[in-house]
Protein backbone atom coordinates (compact mmCIF):
# COMPACT_ATOMS: atom_id res chain seq x y z
CA UNK A 1 0.00 0.00 0.00
CA UNK A 2 2.08 2.89 -0.73
CA UNK A 3 -0.71 5.53 -1.25
CA UNK A 4 -1.37 5.66 2.69
CA UNK A 5 0.19 8.92 3.21
CA UNK A 6 -1.93 10.77 0.85
CA UNK A 7 -5.37 8.94 2.53
CA UNK A 8 -6.68 11.68 4.88
CA UNK A 9 -8.53 10.26 7.52
CA UNK A 10 -12.45 10.11 7.71
CA UNK A 11 -11.66 12.91 10.69
CA UNK A 12 -9.78 15.17 8.62
CA UNK A 13 -12.65 14.92 5.88
CA UNK A 14 -15.40 15.87 7.90
CA UNK A 15 -13.44 18.91 9.61
CA UNK A 16 -12.27 20.10 5.91
CA UNK A 17 -16.56 20.01 5.54
CA UNK A 18 -17.68 21.22 8.69
CA UNK A 19 -20.73 24.20 7.97
CA UNK A 20 -20.48 26.01 11.07
CA UNK A 21 -23.42 27.68 10.11
CA UNK A 22 -25.32 23.87 10.17
CA UNK A 23 -23.35 23.23 13.07
CA UNK A 24 -24.95 26.04 15.23
CA UNK A 25 -28.19 25.32 13.75
CA UNK A 26 -28.07 21.65 15.25
CA UNK A 27 -27.32 23.10 19.34
CA UNK A 28 -29.97 25.16 19.37
CA UNK A 29 -31.77 24.03 22.19
CA UNK A 30 -35.09 24.96 20.41
CA UNK A 31 -34.77 21.96 17.41
CA UNK A 32 -37.19 19.91 16.97
CA UNK A 33 -36.74 16.74 17.90
CA UNK A 34 -37.88 13.05 16.80
CA UNK A 35 -39.38 11.98 19.51
CA UNK A 36 -39.66 8.05 20.71
CA UNK A 37 -43.16 6.22 19.99
CA UNK A 38 -45.19 5.24 22.49
CA UNK A 39 -45.03 1.21 23.23
CA UNK A 40 -48.51 -0.97 22.63
CA UNK A 41 -49.62 -2.69 25.68
CA UNK A 42 -48.16 -5.87 23.82
CA UNK A 43 -44.62 -3.86 23.53
CA UNK A 44 -44.28 -2.89 26.99
CA UNK A 45 -42.52 -6.08 28.37
CA UNK A 46 -40.47 -5.91 32.21
CA UNK A 47 -37.03 -6.82 31.65
CA UNK A 48 -37.29 -9.27 34.44
CA UNK A 49 -40.07 -11.22 34.12
CA UNK A 50 -42.57 -10.91 37.87
CA UNK A 51 -42.79 -14.83 38.47
CA UNK A 52 -39.04 -15.35 37.95
CA UNK A 53 -37.84 -12.68 40.74
CA UNK A 54 -36.47 -14.24 43.46
CA UNK A 55 -35.76 -10.97 45.32
CA UNK A 56 -39.66 -10.66 46.61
Amino acid sequence: MSNTNNDSSDIDKAAAQADSQKIAENLEETKEVNKPESLSEEEQTPFIEDDLRTDK
